[in-house]
C-alpha cells in the first residue's frame, strides 16, 4: 500500500513539473541579424502549462515558419500535423504502403518503390509514444531551455553559425538529407544523435512544393548538447572575418605571407629541411 502512494505521488508530481525554464543568454545571436527569428524546440511527454495549442492544421516543415509569424508560443499535438512528420515525431506508426515506397513511385518522386523503400532506411525517427507535444517559440519569445534551435539564413550566416561548431571541437561539417520527409532532418535526427545537420532550402521536395521558405537558404539544426558550445564560441571568435572582405589578390598575399612566416620559423628551428617545400 505505502508503494502505491509512493507511486501516486511521484505521478502527480511527474504530470505537475514545468519545462525547464531558460537559463542561457542567446543575446548573441543578434548580432547575426537573422531576417527570419531563430526558433527554439521543446519535446514533451505531458503536457505543457502555460501555453496555448495552435489552432490550425500544418506539415511539420511548415511549423518553423508558423512560429516566425506568431505573436505567442505554442505547442501542437498530433491533431494539428497534417504530413508524415507525425510520423517522424514517433505520434503515429507509418503506414505500410508508405514503408513499401509506393508513395514515392505513385508521386513520381522515385523511378520505383524499392528506390523509395532503400530511403525510408536513413530516417531517424522517435520511438512510438515518447513525444506526444511540441512546444515551439521565437527567440525573442523564448522562457524555456529548448532542445533543438532551429536557424532559416543565408549561406553566410550559417557559415558563422557552422564555424562556431569548428572553432574549438575541430569537428566537420555535416549535411544529412534526403529527398522526402526533410523534417525528420531538422527535428528527429539532430535531437537523437545529438549531431548539429543543415540543409539547404530547395532541395527537399515537400518543402519546396508547400513554399514553405524561398530556395537557396540554408536551415541549421542546433540540439540542446551543442547550444552552449556554439554560444561560447560566438563570444569569443570573430564572427566575420576581415578575409572576406578582401578582394582576391588581397586575400592570396594574405595568406601566403602567414604561410612563409610559419614555414620560415619552422625552418629555423629546424623541423623542415629545404626539401620539404609546400610552395
Amino acid at each position: 500500500m505505502e508503494m502505491l502512494v509512493d507511486i501516486n505521488n511521484l505521478l502527480e508530481e511527474v504530470i505537475g513539473m514545468s519545462i525547464r525554464p531558460l537559463k542561457q543568454d542567446f543575446s548573441i545571436f543578434e548580432k547575426l541579424c537573422f531576417e527570419r527569428e531563430p526558433v527554439a524546440i521543446k519535446y514533451e511527454y505531458m503536457k505543457p502549462e502555460g501555453f496555448d495549442q495552435l489552432d490550425k492544421k500544418l506539415a511539420l516543415c511548415e511549423m518553423i515558419k508558423e512560429a516566425q509569424q506568431r505573436e505567442k508560443p505554442f505547442y501542437i499535438t498530433v491533431d494539428n500535423e497534417s504530413c508524415a512528420g507525425k510520423g517522424a515525431l514517433g505520434m503515429v506508426p507509418g503506414p505500410s504502403w508508405a514503408e513499401a515506397g509506393l508513395i514515392g513511385e505513385k508521386m513520381g518522386y522515385f523511378r520505383d518503390a524499392r528506390e523509395n523503400m532503400r530511403c525510408t532506411t536513413h530516417y531517424e525517427v522517435f520511438k512510438p509514444g515518447v513525444v506526444n507535444y511540441v512546444v515551439y517559440a521565437k527567440l525573442s519569445q523564448l522562457t524555456f531551455d529548448p532542445d533543438l534551435l532551429i536557424f532559416v539564413g543565408t549561406a553566410d550566416q550559417a557559415e558563422i553559425l557552422l564555424r562556431a561548431m569548428a572553432y574549438s571541437t575541430g569537428d566537420m561539417y555535416e549535411s544529412k538529407a534526403t529527398p522526402v520527409f526533410q523534417c525528420s532532418w531538422l527535428y528527429t535526427y539532430p535531437h537523437l544523435m545529438g549531431k548539429i545537420n543543415y540543409i539547404t532550402t530547395g532541395l527537399g521536395i515537400g518543402m519546396k512544393a508547400r513554399k514553405v521558405f524561398p530556395s537557396g537558404l540554408v536551415i541549421v539544426s542546433i540540439p540542446a548538447n551543442w547550444i552552449p558550445v556554439i554560444v561560447k564560441n560566438l563570444n569569443e571568435m570573430e564572427l566575420v572575418l576581415p578575409y572576406f572582405a578582401m578582394d582576391r589578390e588581397t586575400w592570396v598575399q594574405e595568406e601566403a605571407d602567414a604561410m612563409t612566416a610559419i614555414d620560415q620559423a619552422a625552418r629555423d628551428a629546424g623541423l623542415i629541411s629545404d626539401d620539404n617545400k609546400l610552395f
